[in-house]
């Protein structure tokens, strides 16, 4: 028997987008480079500005999973 959690699994809740801040440049081959702000270390590339974000995408799914280890992640701390 399948827990709740389980069977909810399979399902695909509707979720709001987000925004997700990278950087960008050109080359001088052409080619446009990038990287997930969040991801500094992880660049990657495409062959205009819309592919180097469906790079950037994948990138994201991929980085957001909890089990890879060695992705360093940029975030902010709170000082008071």
């Amino acid at each position: 028997m399948m827990t709740p959690v389980e069977s909810n699994m399979g399902s695909n809740p509707q979720r709001q987008p987000t925004a997700e801040p990278f950087t960008y440049w050109r080359e001088a081959d052409g080619y446009v480079l990038g990287y997930l702000n969040a991801y500094p270390d992880h660049w990657t590339q495409g062959e205009d500005l819309d592919d180097l974000k469906a790079q950037l995408l994948d990138l994201y799914h991929e980085f957001s999973k909890d089990d890879l280890p060695g992705i360093r992640k940029v975030d902010e701390l709170v000082v008071v």
